[in-house]
């Protein structure tokens, strides 16, 4: 019982110091069920009693055991690290002898123009205009859900956009072509908050406590997400009914059911516009820099991977094979050209010598 009234308080105090770090929801929910498996993998006993070895244990359990892949130990092992450090207020020593799950890097997946076109204009109109900022922009979906009505400036065709990942704002050309389906678009926005207002609703959620600064802000028309969610929810941390911006998943599975329409035989998704923005910036000959402001990356490592798949790289470079079949192919055309030369001589050398009896008969 008295482990019981334990765990319970460590998870709500874990749950109190997440919300204080403005960690988003989704993370706070999974760094608590990773704490909830590695209490669970001990028999249900305090994280204070087990030390560093007992970390390295049950993260090498779960890259031998599990078979989990290298990203999901990484978020088991950051789970962890935030328990003790922020919570338990324990400085974990250095971690030894721990089993890595092995790493494979995969080259992205890269939409050509034409595939980019088909899958776009198989998707809905909300969502459409959504792929469209992705291509255009090459923001990420949950930047994209996220945009506020002020974060579109018209006038000096301007998005700015927050991170929630890398924890800064950073500004993205805005796509003239699309500018015209936004305006459209704020005008549904503006009459669904109008009609939340007239229902009693109407608020928004604010990130960095700024509701409790501006407590007005949350009901204004520039604080609404540009695309909102179909329906109203009620808030999990604040039980406050609320309009949350449109569910990632819904997104996903439009593009999915656009690919299969379009018939395209490629692992594509949202974060795919994202890959296919950079990688036809790079063959436009954009700078490697440039790019990698776009995108938000922290290192220019990250954003040098586009390297590695774009379209520009082959251009000049004759495969082997291509080279066997195009020899065959000019010896067959000198071939060719030699049977037409000798038919040639031929036809000339038979007229030639008719002409000849020709003239001789008419004597």
């Amino acid at each position: 019982m008295t482990n019981i009234k334990k765990k319970k308080g460590l998870y709500a105090t874990m749950r109190s110091r997440m919300r204080l770090e403005q960690l988003s929801y989704r993370t706070e929910k999974s760094y608590i069920q990773w704490v909830k498996n590695f209490v669970n993998y001990y028999n249900g006993e305090h994280p204070r009693n087990l030390n560093t070895d007992k970390i390295s244990e049950y993260l090498s359990y779960l890259a031998e055991v599990r078979k989990v892949s290298p990203s999901t130990q990484n978020q088991a092992l950051c789970a962890l690290i935030f328990l003790y450090k922020k919570v338990l207020c324990i400085e974990p020593k250095k971690l030894k002898n721990i089993v890595r799950a092995k790493q494979k890097k995969y080259l992205p997946t890269v939409l050509t123009q034409k595939e980019i076109i088909k899958i776009i204009e198989n998707l809905p109109s909300v969502q459409r205009i959504i792929a469209s900022l992705l291509y255009g922009t090459g923001m990420r979906l949950n930047e994209c859900l996220k945009l506020r009505v002020k974060d579109l400036d018209f006038e000096h065709s301007l998005i700015f956009i927050v991170s929630p990942k890398e924890g800064r704002s950073r500004s993205v050309p805005f796509p003239t072509s699309i500018k015209s389906d936004l305006r459209e678009q704020l005008k549904k926005v503006k009459k669904i908050h109008n009609k939340d207002i007239r229902l009693g609703f109407g608020k928004v959620y604010l990130p960095n406590a700024l509701e409790k600064k501006y407590p007005n802000a949350n009901m204004e028309f520039k604080w609404q997400y540009v695309f909102p969610s179909t329906r109203l929810s009620k808030d999990p941390r604040e039980n406050i009914t609320r309009r949350h911006h449109l569910y990632d998943n819904i997104m996903q599975k439009a593009v999915s059911k656009a690919v299969k329409i379009a018939k395209i035989d490629k692992k594509v998704n949202c974060h795919t516009f994202r890959h296919s923005f950079a990688t036809h910036l790079l063959d436009s000959g954009t700078d490697i820099r440039t790019i990698q402001s776009l995108l938000g990356h922290k290192s220019v490592r990250t954003t040098m991977i586009y390297t590695h798949v774009s379209l520009s790289k082959g251009t000049g470079t004759l495969s082997p094979l291509d080279s066997l079949s195009l020899n065959s192919r000019l010896k067959n055309e000198n071939k060719n050209v030699e049977v037409i030369s000798k038919k040639t001589k031929l036809k000339n050398y038979l007229y030639k010598t008719g002409m000849r009896i020709y003239k001789r008969l008419s004597f």
